[in-house]
């Protein structure tokens, strides 16, 4: 029995790819499992991946009375207008501008938190905290841009009404290019961190306290312990999800910018997903909007692949 339960493993080791018999005897013997992943799977490929059939009217000039295959073919054309025209600068500036600023306050802040948390002995105390910190995250985007409407205003706006308090003049923050992407991403940052820090209070419950408990005999301060005990804890997970938001780099978010966008702040607030929106929808140029949108994953997809090999290489964690 135990030979028999060792050939598939030695197979692997060698290289040997199993057969489609026993594929097929595997997929039979945990059918349940495979029929519990089916409907995710059944998501990604009629969501996710049909919809690239419609990919290549980026290269070609879309007329919608001759639909996707009667379109004539204009190779990169489109891709060559956007990298020539007047905004893709500023576009790639703002939207590269916010994603690194994003990341670089978003992404620890967070971890920040649940190191906090998970050091709290009042389970009430630590309970209420993660209550208040989550509940912004409940709130719509529309909500929440509504919110930095009402507490901005320069004239019954709160923050601006202790700034004339103080004797200073009010300030035009959601007209100002200049507090565009600060107010964005720390707003951003509010209303996730509670949220995002969960994942890292999951990791931190996996670490075996019996480390603490050698720790604090060795004479370890609660400091030197977060250090050098829960931080390596969880940076397989910090690594993961950094990788992952890497990906995501120049996917600033739609809607919260363009709620947030007016004819004052265009300079700092104009992005790419804000620009194919005003080419694709309301203009109607649907190739060109198409191109704009594929160059954009594009270049995500080639940072995803990047930074995952470079994190493969420095700590072995990686998403493959």
């Amino acid at each position: 029995m135990s030979k028999q339960a060792s050939l598939p493993a030695a197979a692997k080791d060698a290289g040997i790819k199993p057969s489609r018999s026993a594929v097929m005897r595997r997929i039979r013997k945990n059918w349940d499992l495979y029929l519990l992943i089916a409907p995710v799977i059944a998501f990604f490929i009629i969501f996710e991946y049909v919809p690239m059939y419609g990919v290549q009217i980026a290269f070609k000039n879309f007329i919608a009375t001759k639909g996707i295959w009667g379109s004539p073919w204009v190779g990169f054309r489109h891709f060559e207008r956007f990298f020539e025209s007047y905004y893709f600068w500023r576009l790639l500036k703002n939207t590269l501008g916010i994603g690194l600023y994003q990341l670089f306050v978003g992404f620890p802040v967070p971890i920040v938190l649940a190191l906090m948390i998970n050091e709290v002995r009042s389970k009430k105390f630590s309970r209420f905290v993660q209550t208040v910190t989550y509940a912004p995250h409940f709130l719509s985007t529309v909500v929440m841009v509504g919110i930095l409407m009402i507490f901005l205003s320069p004239q019954t706006g709160l923050l601006n009404n202790v700034i004339t308090w103080i004797r200073g003049e009010p300030i035009e923050f959601l007209t100002e290019p200049a507090w565009f992407k600060s107010i964005y991403v720390l707003s951003g940052v509010w209303q996730q961190m509670g949220w995002s820090s969960i994942i890292y209070l999951a990791a931190l419950t996996g670490i075996d306290p019996q480390q603490h408990e050698a720790a604090r005999v060795d004479g370890a301060n609660r400091w030197q312990r977060i250090w050098h005990i829960n931080l390596p804890g969880i940076m397989p997970t910090i690594t993961i999800l950094l990788i992952l938001n890497m990906g995501s780099l120049l996917s600033v978010g739609f809607e919260k910018v363009f709620l947030m966008q007016n004819s004052l702040n265009m300079q700092a607030s104009d992005i790419i997903s804000t620009h194919v929106y005003r080419k694709g929808i309301i203009d109607g140029q649907y190739s060109y909007s198409a191109a704009v949108g594929l160059f954009n994953s594009i270049v995500n997809f080639i940072l995803l692949v990047v930074v995952n090999r470079i994190a493969r290489k420095v700590n072995d964690t990686s998403l493959w």
